[in-house]
C-alpha cells in the first residue's frame, strides 16, 4: 500500500468512540436548600456548635466558598460599618468583593469575634483552633436535618437563587457571590419546577386584573352613555345662515338663547 493511500485512510472520520476517553460531565448544578428545609439544617448545624452556624447562615446568605469563609479574619468584618470584605487575591477569581451584613449573620459573627484579635480567625472551634475541614459535621447535620447528601456548595445554588427571588438585579447578585462571568452565574441561578409555578401564578393573576380593569372601564362608559341621553341616538343641531342653532329634528335639545 503507498503512502498517500495510507495517509488517506488514516484522515478519515470514523464513528468508533475512543478507547479510555471518557465523556466530559455536565457542569449545571441542580442541588439547593428549600426554605422551609432551612431553619431545620440551622438548627442541626447550631448543635455542632456557634462556629457551623455562623458559617452556614453566612454561606446561605451571601453563597460564599467555603474556602473563602475559612479564610476569614476578624479584621475583615466591620460591625460597626455592618461589613464583611473578603480581600484581593484570597478569592476563586482573585477579586475583592464586600457586603453588608443581614441582621441573622452581624448577630452570629458578633459572637464569633468576641475577645479576639484583629488577626484572628472568625470561624474557630470551642478550644479556640481555625476550622480548617467540617465535611464531617456538615453530613452530619445534613442527615438529621432530613437534607441527606446536600453539599455545603449547594448553598451557592441557594443562594444565587434567593437573591433573584427577592428581586436584587442579576447585576448585582454575582458581585455578592462572586460569579465572574455571566455564564457561571447562569449555572448556579437554578430555575426551579416552583419557580415556573410562582411565574405562571404572578402572570396569571395580572391577566384577571387586566381583564377586570377593562370590564370595568367598558360598564362605566355604558353607563356614562346611558346617563346622558347617548342610547336613543346622537343629538344633531344645524346653522342656519344667521349662525344661530336650531333643531333639525324635534327630538333634538332646546338651546338658550
Amino acid at each position: 500500500m503507498s503512502y498517500d493511500l495510507k495517509r488517506n485512510l488514516s484522515l478519515r472520520p470514523t464513528n468508533r468512540p475512543s478507547v479510555g476517553v471518557k465523556p466530559r460531565p455536565s457542569r449545571t448544578r441542580t442541588g439547593f436548600l428549600e426554605s422551609k428545609q432551612h431553619d431545620n439544617l440551622a438548627a442541626e448545624c447550631a448543635k455542632v456548635g456557634l462556629w457551623m452556624r455562623a458559617i452556614f447562615e453566612v454561606g446561605v446568605t451571601y453563597g460564599w466558598r467555603h474556602g473563602e469563609l475559612l479564610g476569614l479574619r476578624v479584621s475583615q468584618v466591620n460591625l460597626l460599618a455592618g461589613t464583611i470584605r473578603l480581600e484581593p487575591g484570597t478569592t476563586k477569581n482573585k477579586e475583592g468583593r464586600q457586603v453588608t451584613m443581614t441582621q441573622p449573620v452581624r448577630t452570629l459573627l458578633s459572637q464569633c469575634i468576641h475577645c479576639k484579635t484583629a488577626s484572628a480567625f472568625v470561624f474557630t472551634r470551642e478550644d479556640g483552633t481555625p476550622v480548617r475541614d467540617f465535611r464531617g459535621a456538615w453530613a452530619t447535620a445534613c442527615e438529621a436535618a432530613k437534607v441527606p447528601g446536600l453539599l455545603f456548595h449547594d448553598l451557592r445554588r441557594t443562594a444565587a437563587r434567593n437573591l433573584r427571588r427577592a428581586g436584587v438585579a442579576e447585576g448585582i447578585i454575582p458581585k455578592i457571590g462572586g460569579w465572574k462571568t455571566r455564564s457561571g452565574f447562569e449555572r448556579y441561578a437554578i430555575v426551579s419546577d416552583r419557580d415556573i409555578n410562582d411565574a405562571m401564578t404572578a402572570l396569571e393573576a395580572k391577566q384577571q386584573r387586566d381583564h377586570a380593569e377593562a370590564a370595568a372601564q367598558q360598564k362605566s362608559a355604558a353607563a356614562s352613555q346611558k346617563q346622558f341621553g347617548h342610547d336613543s341616538g346622537t343629538i344633531a343641531v344645524k346653522l342656519p345662515k344667521h349662525g344661530a342653532p336650531e333643531p333639525c329634528n324635534s327630538a333634538a335639545a332646546v338651546l338658550p338663547n
